[in-house]
């Protein structure tokens, strides 16, 4: 640390001093050209007055302006404004002085239009050497052209502006810029800071070739990820093998390293999803001064869903979850994001009745988000009556309770494998959404149910083991060449469920717009050949056989349900048939006997007559 202090102090003395010796030549240079290289001995005097006054205004005028403090290799425009700023202030109070003294021995007869030369001198002068160090870089430092790898880059707005900025300024940079893409069609055949805009999206194949590009960079905006998918998918076709996806505009902005922010191309870049439309106003008169517990909080849907929460600043946020270390970890994080946020945690399991009665009469939370679930279906097939405890059961007492202790509203996280179920999870899942309709017509709660299929890199989905069997160099397994699943970013799907929650009036089953289904061969294909790989060729992909419980095609509605739009173009509702509450508290009694002392098989069974569309 010390280190660092002793450099800082170092840079602040030279410029002190710089600045000191360019207004001391710069009046003596505006003196000389006054009087045509001959001073008059009696105005001698006025350069060092001159000299003194101006030094003690802009001295401290820079340094209040932080020109004092800056990256050498990174002086833009911003820092040039701040200096004409700076000095033309410094200039203005020099003037006012040689105004108000022009009587004074000291002033009098001072030749006024040095102050002009001297200004022009000055702002020249310390703008030379602010600029020094990066015309030295950018003239004899840089690599050749011929060292670096010809790049192009993809979107010609703020953040593409910002990526050619960075490796200008960057000496060391392996990346030599050849031109941009860009589909607007006010920017073709503009120039950039010297590079060109060389055509449209669609051109890139032409352009790769013409000009021997060797790296891309997409700078596109996240409102366009097709538009990123389609330069992705051209690029990869063009032969370039190194893509990069720069950081948002606003992530740049915020401070993020320009190299370190750009990533490779992942699995999410390639959903090509349109943006989310949200009702912000809506979310946040949902969730703002309001207590909200959170179940499952340290998941892949929990922790998403509490980190978006505490974005709409609640009076209280409360995670609660059994995974111990996932508690911590997510509990820190916001602490860390929202230090005025009042957070509190609980390591528990939905349930242990008596817990849950306690933490829920100890908080009296006003809104529920119910994400604790057991989600695996080939785990869940093999043990039944754990899937019915905890997904039923927990889920039952967790109703009850935000009954009794005065809950506005119960979100409950559902799923698509609860349409036409084929596995006891889904069958589990369905049963939740039934319990939630058929309790929403009793008290003042209100229970709302949100659906949507496989969130992207979510712990134990199908993303983060393809990724690790191709950082392994293993064979990538799929379980049927024809296998489709619905796919979210989890960023998205949480979205939907905050507006979902804020819209819902109770008793509705939220469909969320998934998109067109993906196929998992195809999945799997695009993310070995972004690793640099060929599929079957440096990589085999096997098909391993559809697991108990699994389709081949998940559902998001029944034929019977059909869909009502909302007002949120994402967001559809499920037209459910009605749930007698009488009746599903015979079937959970049922299958709550059961469940303590008969086999798996009677288990399905019982599930079977509670949702007579699981097969």
């Amino acid at each position: 640390m010390d280190i660092f202090k002793r450099t800082a102090a170092k840079r602040l003395a030279f410029f002190v001093l710089t600045d000191i010796l360019s207004v001391l030549f710069s009046v003596w240079i505006a003196f000389v050209l006054r009087f045509d290289y001959q001073i008059p001995m009696q105005y001698t005097s006025f350069i060092f007055i001159a000299f003194a006054v101006i030094t003690i205004f802009l001295i401290p005028i820079f340094y209040f302006n932080r020109l004092y403090f800056f990256s050498w290799s990174y002086v833009s425009t911003n820092e040039l404004v701040s200096l004409f700023k700076a000095t033309s202030l410094a200039f203005i109070f020099f003037g006012i002085v040689v105004y108000l003294f022009r009587f004074s021995p000291q002033f009098s007869q001072f030749p006024r239009s040095t102050i002009l030369i001297s200004y022009i001198l000055v702002f020249l002068l310390t703008g030379a050497v602010r600029l020094s160090k990066r015309i030295y870089l950018d003239i004899f430092v840089a690599h050749s052209a011929a060292e670096k790898d010809r790049t192009l880059i993809v979107g010609a707005g703020d953040t593409g502006e910002q990526i050619l900025r960075n490796i200008s300024s960057f000496g060391k940079s392996l990346y030599f810029p050849v031109g941009f893409l860009d589909n607007n069609p006010l920017k073709q055949g503009v120039a950039i800071h010297g590079v060109k805009v060389l055509g449209k999206i669609s051109d890139i194949n032409n352009v790769i070739k013409k000009y021997k590009v060797k790296k891309v960079i997409v700078a596109l905006p996240q409102t366009s990820p097709k538009s990123v998918k389609e330069a992705v998918d051209l690029a990869r076709e063009a032969g370039v093998k190194n893509i990069k996806v720069a950081p948002t505009f606003s992530e740049m902005i915020r401070g993020g390293a320009m190299f370190s922010g750009l990533k490779n191309v992942d699995a999410e870049d390639l959903l090509g999803r349109d943006s989310i439309n949200l009702d912000q106003k809506q979310i946040e008169n949902f969730i703002k001064g309001k207590k909200v517990l959170i179940t499952g909080a340290a998941g892949s849907i929990g922790s998403e869903l509490s980190r978006q929460v505490a974005d709409f600043n609640p009076e209280l946020l409360v995670l609660l979850d059994q995974d111990e270390t996932g508690i911590f970890n997510i509990e820190g994080e916001i602490k860390s994001r929202y230090p005025a946020s009042k957070v509190e945690s609980f390591v528990a399991d939905i349930t242990d009745k008596q817990k849950m009665q306690k933490t829920f009469s100890d908080i009296l939370p006003n809104v529920v988000f119910h994400a604790a679930a057991y989600k695996h279906v080939p785990l869940m097939e093999a043990e039944p009556d754990q899937a019915v405890k905890n997904n039923i059961f927990g889920t039952k007492i967790l109703v009850e309770l935000s009954m009794e202790n005065g809950a506005e509203k119960f979100i409950f996280i559902s799923t698509d494998k609860a349409v036409n179920p084929s596995s006891v999870m889904g069958a589990t899942k369905r049963v939740c959404e039934m319990i939630c309709q058929a309790y929403n017509k009793q008290e003042k709660t209100k229970f709302i149910s949100v659906r949507f299929g496989n969130v992207l890199d979510s712990r134990g989905s199908v993303i983060p083991i393809f990724r690790e069997q191709i950082r392994k160099r293993e064979n990538v397994t799929v379980t049927h060449k024809d296998m489709q699943r619905y796919f979210m970013l989890t960023s998205e799907a949480c979205l939907l469920v905050l507006q979902a929650g804020a819209m819902g009036n109770g008793g509705e089953v939220f469909v969320l717009d998934m998109g067109k289904p993906i196929k998992i061969l195809e999945l799997a294909k695009d993310m070995i050949r972004l690793s640099g790989y060929e599929p079957d060729k440096d990589i085999v992909i096997t098909f391993v056989g559809m697991r108990p419980g699994e389709k081949m095609f998940e559902e998001i509605l029944t034929a019977e349900e059909g869909t009502v739009v909302t007002q949120n173009q994402k967001i559809f509702m499920a037209k459910m048939s009605d749930v007698a509450q009488d009746l599903i508290k015979e079937h959970l009694d049922k299958l709550a006997s059961i469940v303590n002392g008969g086999s798996n098989a009677q288990i399905v069974q019982e599930l079977k007559s509670i949702t007579p569309y699981y097969k």
